[in-house]
């Protein structure tokens, strides 16, 4: 499988909880602007924030889907206004909490 490039890589799998990153968010991301340097520069920035696991382009309303781990409450308030709010081109954002993980980290269906 490495031959053909189906493996991609390997990375250790740590645990949120064990390291302290016990609040897990949904970030919703609504912009502005889709041009393509809106686009560009959104994403960039995005992909600099340790605390966001996923980010995903959508279609439709909303554009973005950010998957956000943080210590707790305070320390997502934070990252959510002074970093997540800030992203270039934003216009909007909604966020929900995840509740329970019930699937998660799935190997690929081969």
């Amino acid at each position: 499988m490495e031959e053909s490039g189906a493996i991609s890589g390997y990375r250790a799998q740590l645990d949120a909880e064990a390291l302290g990153l016990t609040f897990d968010a949904l970030v919703f991301v609504t912009m502005r602007d889709a041009d393509r340097d809106t686009v560009e520069a959104f994403e960039q920035a995005v992909a600099t924030i340790p605390n966001v696991l996923t980010a995903q382009r959508l279609f439709g309303d909303p554009d973005y889907l950010l998957q956000v781990v943080a210590r707790d409450l305070r320390a997502f308030q934070k990252l959510y206004d002074e970093r997540i709010s800030t992203l270039p081109g934003v216009q909007r954002l909604s966020s929900t909490l995840v509740m329970k993980s019930v699937v998660e980290n799935r190997p690929l269906p081969l």
